[in-house]
């Protein structure tokens, strides 16, 4: 198989027979154990000094993302702003880590964001459903990267993965990584889609083992979307692949996440299901649209013990 796969697993992704042998063959999520965990998990309380730090990690961690068939110039530019400058009156309040776009509009994005560090990712292969040829597939991609796309989300196909043909969708993924050429790739499991947390643990590795620089829970297009048990699934694979090929791969929770304490909840739940290494930008993101208002809202009440009114943060 090409260079891009897990060297120590390249004879995994070999045949459909020897991709189905080996992720039948990890062990099974115990679905009532990990929703307990989640649920505890989510209970924890943090104080304010913690708290205050975990908001602003938590506003660096996000991906600040529009993906409408309304978009427009305008509505990217101001985006990109509201990224790098997330609270206009305050210089202090973090830039997001990156805003996510369709292809067409990912030069709007470069230029707007130019000088900043704030990247730039697009979605690609046909999102959110994935019905297309891998040809179109990979021009999709080719695309986004040539217009200077830093990171690329790509879905992969559901349909193939619940059919069983677990090698198109390895190789799949690899045409598309190949396609990346530097950009790193995120791989959108439609985690909703898949059923089982089997099936997660499963679709979280076939990916792994593909090139996946991250593995992502959802669109955002279908629910459920994001949740707890579904990201501990995720990061418990992560955690795992590391151990076993030396290879770290970030997690993108993405879809359904409001509220600064919801962020909270999965930052805790990255501690201590994968370990702090993956309480950074680099390794763990935040897809959301309205999460980044509430989590300067509350920002703001910690620094001045009073709320902002609705209408102080953009709208996005």
């Amino acid at each position: 198989m090409v260079s891009t796969l897990t060297t120590a697993f390249a004879d995994v992704v070999s045949s459909n027979a020897t991709l189905r042998a080996f992720l039948r063959g990890l062990p099974g999520v115990d679905r009532v154990g990990a929703d307990q965990r989640a649920a505890m998990l989510s209970t924890r309380s943090i104080k304010t000094t913690a708290k205050a730090q975990a908001i602003d990690l938590a506003i660096g961690m996000v991906d600040l993302t529009t993906l409408e068939g309304a978009d427009t110039p305008g509505k990217v530019r101001a985006m990109c702003a509201k990224a790098v400058r997330p609270d206009p009156a305050d210089p202090a309040a973090p830039h997001v880590a990156a805003v996510c776009v369709y292809p067409d509009l990912v030069a709007v994005a470069i230029e707007a964001l130019a000088g900043s560090p704030v990247k730039v990712a697009s979605v690609s292969t046909a999102f959110p459903s994935g019905r297309s040829s891998l040809e179109v597939k990979v021009a999709d991609t080719a695309l986004a990267v040539a217009a200077g796309a830093a990171e690329i989300d790509m879905v992969i196909d559901r349909g193939a993965f619940l059919a069983g043909d677990l090698l198109k969708v390895a190789e799949e993924i690899t045409a598309v990584k190949q396609a990346c050429g530097e950009a790193h790739l995120k791989v959108i499991l439609e985690t909703g889609e898949l059923a089982t947390y089997d099936n997660v643990r499963r679709a979280s590795w076939l990916a792994m083992l593909s090139g996946a620089d991250f593995i992502k829970t959802s669109t955002g297009k279908v629910s459920p979307a994001a949740t707890l048990p579904v990201t501990l699934v995720m990061l418990e694979a992560v955690r795992d692949h590391r151990a076993a090929t030396g290879r770290m791969v970030g997690v993108k929770a993405a879809g359904g996440i409001r509220t600064a304490k919801d962020a909270i909840r999965y930052l805790v739940l990255v501690s201590e299901t994968a370990g702090e290494e993956w309480l950074d930008p680099a390794w763990f993101r935040l897809g959301a649209s309205s999460l980044l208002n509430d989590l300067l809202m509350q920002r703001q009440k910690l620094a001045t013990g009073r709320y902002a009114g609705p209408d102080y943060f953009t709208l996005d």
